[in-house]
């Protein structure tokens, strides 16, 4: 507990023994007033604050406003007791729904805990002091201890080491890092001791990044809880009209017809319908209930962005992926060399040098594929054409790399190839001079990631991808996709999802599921857009609604099927809510409910809705 949730405990317990101590006493009379507004006042003085504050800001019409009214009126009508036991109750409530929340914010603070206490920092003598990681300015060194939490985004000085990032990436081997590689923040330092210059500051780093997303993720509400926040601002005036017209209406009738206009027994019926009509079970387990969805989705590694889209993902109709690093590996290996009058050797190292400002898979595994250094110095000119290729100059030789498309761009027609795979074709001086064939292993999950999406009610499972037809229409029959479109442009992407898109039912919705970079614009497009992996990367996080810390596909069905428990939930508490008012109004209404019976509808009602929002967290 908090120390602000102690000392609502502490309250509640200190009123809960005066109420029954002063219950006890057979007093009558002022004192008998005096010693009951002891505990009242104890527990309930913040809610009659909050209340005449709402009234002063002319925005009465809230819960607190709803208990500081009936209770107040039930002491005016001498039901001391009555009037204590609502106001104790709702603060058992309030405390219930806190503690709640506070064990779902835990939760997900557990799962993260990789935001960095502290960071040590190297000043222009070499002496390192500890400073808060705010404080380190970018461009600055700073020293990573084995054992300790890297702080800052930046590249490694000095040193080399082996990082443990399965708080960030799900992956459990250590990667090895040594001078110039890139570090993030939230990894674990293993073994040696690390020199590191910052190249973000704090707030802009991964750690921080990611952090910020779960603890925002409710800024983003969905169509139920704005219906909820609607509904409350509609709900509240009308039935703080309807208990007025109870207390003043019938009583008026009966006078008029010369009975007894029996005022306090109307008054109390009034009060009754007041404390039963409290909106608070739903204005707190809706987004409770979220809030726990998130809290669960993001305990499994699975990082969604707001409850909208906990809302769109439940209604996941179609699935489309890209290819590489989503379903396959996206670490390619060169298979095959085809050299056409040089030497293999030759166009694989003209290749690997074209690409070394690059780091595309594919170029990572042309440079894998030379066994000797690469001087990046000996290219220049360095062009990147979208969706077909590079060309630089290499040694004074214009060298192009890329697809059939780049070739055709210098009128060339390459050789037909003898092997299966990714083609990387080269041109040098204009002219063919070979293939390169590069495999990209398919991950291990995939296949049993597009079974799970069946299971779980996904209709159609599609592949967009710029690799050739060949190889993707592989792939795609290799995991039993529903389709595959190949050789796509980003744009042409796009235009893929946006005819898939009007080709949905009403209700149903799209998941495009992408590296986050390359395919930005479509995960932008898309009903909801999930990155896979690539945590380091700005893009990811930004232009994905869902980030996946991991790159295993089968997350995506996790991710279903806990949006729709989510989704269940909040039916369940909207039903459960409206459904016990609704019968005890009526009740109150007639005057065969008390206020006891209220206090059951409103606080009871809640407890039972927050125990259920709870259950969004597993």
């Amino acid at each position: 507990m908090t120390r602000k949730q102690k000392k609502v405990l502490i309250r509640i317990l200190l009123a809960s023994a005066m109420l029954v101590a002063v219950s006890l006493l057979p007093i009558d009379g002022w004192l008998r007033f005096a010693l009951f507004m002891l505990p009242y006042l104890c527990v309930g003085y913040d809610i009659l604050i909050k209340a005449v504050k709402g009234i002063i800001h002319l925005q009465p019409f809230d819960e607190n406003f709803l208990m500081a009214a009936a209770t107040v009126g039930a002491i005016l009508l001498r039901e001391y007791p009555e009037g204590v036991a609502v106001m104790l109750f709702y603060q058992i409530g309030e405390l219930f729904q806190s503690v709640a929340v506070g064990k779902s914010r835990r939760s997900i603070s557990a799962l993260m805990d990789i935001r960095p206490d502290f960071a040590n920092f190297e000043g222009d003598g070499g002496e390192v002091t500890e400073v808060d990681p705010n404080e380190v300015a970018t461009g600055s060194v700073i020293v990573v201890r084995p054992g300790e939490k890297i702080p800052i985004d930046g590249v490694i000085l000095s040193g080399e080491s082996a990082l443990n990032t399965v708080t960030l990436t799900g992956e459990s081997t250590p990667r090895d890092v040594g001078v110039g590689d890139e570090v993030i923040s939230g990894c674990i330092n293993l073994s040696g001791l690390l020199r590191v210059r910052t190249t973000k500051p704090f707030g802009e780093s991964t750690v921080s990044k990611i952090l910020d997303l779960v603890e925002n993720a409710s800024a983003k509400k969905s169509r139920s809880e704005q219906f909820i926040s609607k509904f409350a601002r509609i709900y509240t005036p009308a039935v703080c009209l309807s208990a007025l017209a109870l207390a003043i209406l019938p009583p008026a009738v009966r006078a008029c017809l010369s009975l007894d206009p029996a005022w306090s027994e109307w008054v109390y019926r009034a009060l009754t319908f007041l404390v039963i009509s409290c909106p608070c079970a739903l204005v707190i387990s809706i987004p409770l209930t979220f809030f726990g969805g998130i809290g669960g989705a993001s305990r499994e590694g699975i990082l969604i962005k707001g409850s909208n889209y906990i809302e769109t993902l439940s209604r996941v109709s179609t699935v489309a992926f890209d290819k590489t690093g989503t379903l396959t590996e996206g670490s390619f290996d060169v298979t095959h060399v085809e050299p056409c009058g040089v030497s293999a050797e030759t166009l694989l190292e003209y290749a690997a040098l074209t690409e070394t400002y690059s780091t595309h898979p594919i170029a990572c595994g042309l440079q894998r594929a030379v066994k000797k250094p690469l001087e990046a110095a000996r290219a220049s000119d360095v062009t990147e054409i979208g969706g077909q290729g590079v060309c630089a100059l290499v040694d004074g030789v214009r060298v192009a790399v890329g697809n059939e498309r780049l070739m055709a761009t210098y009128g060339i027609q390459p050789a037909a190839r003898a092997h299966g795979g990714t083609a990387v074709y080269v041109a040098l001086d204009g002219a063919y001079a070979g293939v390169i064939t590069l495999a990209d292993r398919i991950k291990e999950s995939s296949a049993q990631a597009i079974e799970e999406l069946s299971r779980v009610g996904v209709r159609r499972c599609v592949m967009l991808t710029g690799d050739a037809r060949a190889v993707g229409e592989a792939v795609a029959a290799k995991l039993g996709l529903d389709g595959a479109l190949c050789e796509l442009l980003p744009q042409d992407k796009l235009a893929a999802v946006e005819g898939m898109l009007s080709e949905q039912k009403k209700g149903e919705h799209l998941a495009f599921v992408g590296d986050g970079i390359n395919d930005a614009p479509v995960l932008s497009r898309a009903d909801v857009g999930i990155a896979m992996g690539a945590l380091g990367a700005d893009a990811a996080i930004e232009a994905a609604d869902v980030v996946l810390m991991d790159d295993d596909p089968r997350k995506m069905a996790k991710a279903i099927r806990i949006c729709r428990k989510c989704m269940r939930i909040v039916r369940q508490n909207i039903v459960l809510a409206l459904g016990v008012k609704a019968l005890c109004l009526i009740l109150g209404a007639l005057g065969i409910a008390n206020m006891w019976l209220a206090i059951f509808a409103d606080v009871g009602v809640m407890v039972l809705a927050v125990l259920n929002a709870i259950r969004a967290l597993k």
